[in-house]
């Protein structure tokens, strides 16, 4: 074959073009059988650049509610495909995954989530799913393996301490939370216990109470960055029916969040997410509104 009619062909491509023409694939793409191409596109899927972050929020689960635990049924066919994308990513991560991102109606089960906890020791950032499918002893064993765990999002649970105990034990330097429901005294007091040291904490579109805000000023002594925007700020009055909305933040609460370096607030009857929040009484129902909308925040740390 004479020079002229010499054709490159996809396989002779240099490794650092592969890498950033595959940057530029999805999950599905990236986990569709490229790797298995060529030994080429083999150690281009490998590289680190693709698998800093691991950002499954666009796979949701096929689910049906049911009145039993864990309430929620999932398709088997769903959790084939999480189980088959978890296994490919982790193999050609190689543990270089330091941000992991679940959609929050991504119903994990604890053989999935631990799985993933062994080959990410490297996490720095995650995202939680829904809690339904993951018991107690799975979510520890998964905390136990992310030593390096900096930031969490997650959703507001019942029974918070054993997790904000197995963060302070085992996560020196975790620093950012975000709570994707309401906060009550029973978690406030919890973060006051186990995680004295928070630097951020996000609050957002949630239902809170003006004693549980007041405790977390006083007892987060680090706290550097508080984002209560679009809240539902309430005010306890002596009968336990009885409920009023706060309309404007007052004096004491402003001096107190004074020392903050940002105190994020939005009480507008005009914005929109407040108007949600009020209508979802606290406890917005992400799945009703614009797709992806579950992933903003003020916090730029904690927007996704």
């Amino acid at each position: 074959m004479e020079d002229n009619d010499y054709i490159r062909r996809w396989e002779d491509l240099d490794i650092d073009i592969l890498v950033k023409i595959f940057q530029l694939l999805d999950i599905f793409e990236l986990t569709s059988g490229i790797s298995r191409v060529c030994s080429a596109w083999r150690l281009a899927c490998c590289d680190p650049l693709l698998w800093k972050t691991l950002d499954l929020s666009m796979l949701r689960s096929n689910f049906i509610k049911i009145p039993l635990e864990p309430f929620v049924y999932v398709d088997g066919r769903s959790d084939r495909t999480l189980t088959r994308i978890l296994k490919i990513s982790l193999s050609l991560s190689q543990q270089s995954i330091m941000t992991l991102i679940f959609h929050f109606n991504l119903y994990v089960s604890d053989e999935q989530l631990t799985y993933t906890a062994e080959r990410c020791p490297q996490l720095r950032r995650l995202v939680l799913p829904a809690w339904n499918r993951i018991k107690k002893p799975g979510m520890c064993k998964a905390i136990r393996g992310w030593k390096e765990l900096e930031s969490l999002t997650m959703p507001c649970i019942a029974n918070p301490p054993y997790i904000l105990e197995e963060i302070s034990t085992h996560c020196k330097n975790f620093s950012e939370l975000k709570i994707m429901g309401p906060c009550d005294i029973f978690f406030a007091s919890s973060l006051a216990a186990f995680l004295p040291k928070l630097r951020v904490l996000s609050l957002r579109c949630s239902m809170l109470y003006k004693d549980v805000l007041i405790l977390i000023l006083d007892s987060l002594q680090h706290l550097e960055v508080l984002n209560i925007s679009h809240c539902v700020l309430m005010e306890a009055l002596p009968a336990p029916q009885q409920k009023r909305i706060i309309k404007e933040i007052d004096v004491t609460i402003r001096q107190k969040a004074s020392r903050l370096r940002e105190f994020l607030t939005c009480m507008e009857d005009s914005c929109v997410m407040c108007q949600r929040t009020r209508t979802d009484e606290g406890l917005i129902r992400w799945y009703k509104y614009e797709e992806g909308l579950w992933k903003t925040d003020e916090v730029r740390s904690l927007s996704l």
